[in-house]
């Protein structure tokens, strides 16, 4: 029989959840588990001393072993965006265990390793297919070819002098210029995290959407807009320093105006791991406290 392997990602983080990450490592070797650690965390585990000589590494998503079952990521929804980024369109599977705060995509619980843990590898889950973004632009690459993001792409202004002009075009039509301090375009996965705070809507994933959301907009009557995700949107930046921030999930660059971008689908999608006990809507009332109302309780 093959040897289950799994690849585990994760960044650095308060020494108080060391033992945690030492739970998750015995438990792995004691059920025969081949273990392969990103290089960067795998160094921080060797200077905390709880690393292990059975462990392999690997560095970027071109020596991730294709063979891996699924990837753990350790830590909060950051680390798990910055995993997305090694898996791209591998198809390998991943799961969240969340030693970070809000725990929305990483939302295994630290009080639930092990019990977690046996389920996935009994295969006792669901796996969700997440839609992607996907921004390029004909003047430059992007993000040196990792220009894709499970959240949001998003434009801002460089500084905090003056807002920019974002004209927008989906299929070639002009959709609206807004004057704002950027624009959030979100996939329904992100639809609760950063849009959200700047009144988008939640979207449920699955249900064939991107949200466009202005941020501070300078007109009223400009409010979040829900389109088909088989658009394409063009962008053009308009701004007094000449320059402006793109983000790609927890990724961003500086471009010139000069820059203009393509967003539209991402060509593959990312399966994120879903216990039994794991349900959406329970997840934003607990989560995000949604809907919450003192007459229910």
């Amino acid at each position: 029989m093959q040897q289950i392997k799994i690849a585990i990602f994760g960044r650095v983080f308060n020494s108080s959840v060391m033992p945690y990450v030492d739970q998750i490592l015995n438990f792995l070797f004691k059920k025969n588990i081949a273990i392969v650690v990103h290089q960067e965390f795998y160094d921080f585990l060797n200077q905390s001393g709880s690393c292990h000589p059975a462990i392999t590494t690997f560095s970027s998503y071109a020596d991730l072993p294709k063979d891996i079952s699924f990837m753990l990521s350790l830590g909060g929804d950051g680390t798990m965006l910055a995993a997305v980024s090694l898996i791209r369109d591998s198809g390998i599977p991943i799961a969240g265990i969340n030693f970070g705060r809000l725990g929305f995509l990483a939302n295994i619980s630290k009080r639930d390793i092990e019990e977690a843990l046996n389920k996935i590898l009994n295969k006792e889950y669901q796996l969700q297919k997440r839609t992607l973004l996907s921004v390029c632009s004909d003047q430059k690459e992007l993000f040196d070819g990792e220009n894709f993001a499970l959240n949001d792409i998003t434009v801002f202004r460089f500084d905090s002098s003056s807002m920019i002009t974002v004209d927008a075009y989906i299929n070639n039509e002009l959709l609206n210029s807004y004057w704002a301090d950027g624009l959030i375009i979100a996939t329904p996965t992100g639809s609760t995290a950063y849009s959200l705070s700047c009144g988008g809507p939640i979207i449920m994933p699955g249900s064939g959407n991107f949200v466009i959301t202005p941020i501070s907009p300078h007109n009223l009557n400009v409010r979040p807009l829900v389109v088909s995700d088989e658009i394409k949107l063009h962008v053009k930046i308009e701004s007094r320093t000449e320059k402006y921030i793109l983000s790609c999930d927890s990724k961003s660059e500086t471009l010139s105006t000069t820059v203009n971008l393509q967003i539209a689908k991402a060509p593959f999608t990312i399966n994120l791991i879903r216990l039994p006990n794991e349900e959406y809507f329970s997840t934003l009332r607990e989560k995000l406290l949604w809907g919450i109302d003192v007459r229910n309780y």
